[in-house]
């Protein structure tokens, strides 16, 4: 009886060895559930594996991001000590990432204290610590800045938060998608030029849909001014311009500019399957009434749920005491309109961006630079992907 169970098991295995190392079908639908790190690493194992893990990375095209907020058992930023460990556990393959943390707990030495003690190398600086953690040739781009507003990690449908006190912070992680082509840009006084503009893809673009964008000590003399001439010609587009003044950037490197030098960095999203819209509640604004019914009018575009982000991007001026001491009222505003679309930007030192809302001709509302820069205001912005 015993050397028949054996006979048996050993029937057993032989068929399941025979069906993953030969039918696709059941072999691809098994890597579905395996995250994507492991699953660049199952190519290795044979041809029918790696073609099979191809396909399945072809088919995972929804965004998805980390976000942590509260302090670190450790020195490092709280968003820093979860990275590692939850990029093991995404199922896309990063193309493009989009980081943002509080300036006031960003402590990156410690982290580099730390990643040497445990690697026993020199230290790095962030963008190669931050390269480390993602595939080769992904591009990242990361923002310092007052206060965060995020979607915690896990739910589409989670309600954000907005936090001007205290450590927070986020990743977005964007894969390689079909019609969407993301491209990330960057301009100081040194690089900035027309010819920059039109090989970033900011002009002359006729695919160009939405540009997200973050300028860095731009109250420095030069700064004002430098920043006019990146919004002139790209508020006379048909894209969607948002984004805000922040603190520091951390990466890309800029090896073009010095210490304390002015600039700005950003994300060009070209194609036919990209959308956006956007809303600006202004100052008269103060009551979250008035804000839900702000926000409201983003219905109007009737933008798809599926592979949409939002964007907030809000004065440090603003959040709690600006609505008599009640808290999140502008990320509550957005859940209640847009139950089922993750929302996540920043509070910085200014606002960029308009009324944007889709019209027959697809243009911007109102074509003046300075109609796109803003104080004490918030931008609410959607961006779908396809």
């Amino acid at each position: 009886m015993g050397e028949n169970e054996d006979f048996a098991v050993s029937l057993q295995d032989s068929k399941a060895a025979y069906v993953l190392s030969n039918v696709a079908e059941v072999v691809e639908r098994i890597l579905t559930f395996v995250p994507t790190k492991s699953l660049l690493r199952i190519t290795s194992v044979c041809r029918l594996w790696r073609n099979c893990a191809r396909r399945v990375l072809r088919t995972q095209q929804r965004l998805t991001w980390v976000s942590t907020c509260g302090p670190s058992d450790t020195e490092v930023h709280a968003l820093c000590s979860i990275l590692a460990e939850e990029v093991e556990k995404v199922f896309l393959l990063p193309k493009t990432v989009l980081a943002m943390v509080d300036c006031e707990a960003l402590n990156f030495q410690a982290y580099y204290r730390q990643m040497k003690a445990k690697k026993g190398r020199q230290s790095l600086d962030t963008l190669e610590e931050l390269n480390l953690l993602f595939p080769k040739g992904c591009d990242i781009l990361g923002i310092a800045t007052p206060g965060i507003v995020l979607t915690p990690s896990g739910s589409w449908s989670s309600p954000p938060q907005e936090y001007q006190e205290g450590e927070a912070g986020f990743a977005v992680m964007f894969p390689s998608m079909e019609g969407v082509q993301i491209k990330p840009f960057h301009f100081c006084k040194k690089s900035f030029s027309p010819t920059a503009l039109q090989e970033a893809g900011l002009v002359d673009n006729p695919d160009l849909r939405v540009v997200l964008m973050f300028v860095y000590e731009a109250y420095k003399s030069g700064g004002a001014r430098f920043l006019s001439q990146i919004l002139e010609p790209l508020a006379k587009s048909k894209a969607l311009i948002a984004g805000g003044l922040v603190d520091r950037v951390i990466a890309p490197t800029r090896h073009c500019c010095g210490q304390g030098a002015y600039g700005v960095v950003g994300l060009a999203l070209s194609g036919p399957k990209v959308q956006g819209a956007s809303v600006l509640l202004d100052q008269d604004i103060t009551n979250p009434k008035a804000a839900e019914a702000t926000i409201r009018r983003l219905k109007a575009t009737k933008i798809p749920e599926r592979n949409t982000l939002g964007f907030m991007f809000a004065c440090v001026g603003r959040g709690q005491n600006y609505y008599n001491n009640q808290a999140n009222v502008e990320a509550d505003a957005f859940h209640k309109v847009f139950p089922n679309t993750p929302l996540f930007g920043l509070f910085g030192n200014g606002e960029i961006g308009c009324d944007r809302i889709v019209k027959d001709d697809y243009t911007l509302c109102d074509t003046e630079t300075d109609s796109l820069q803003h104080e004490y205001t918030t931008v609410m912005t959607l961006v779908h992907l396809g």
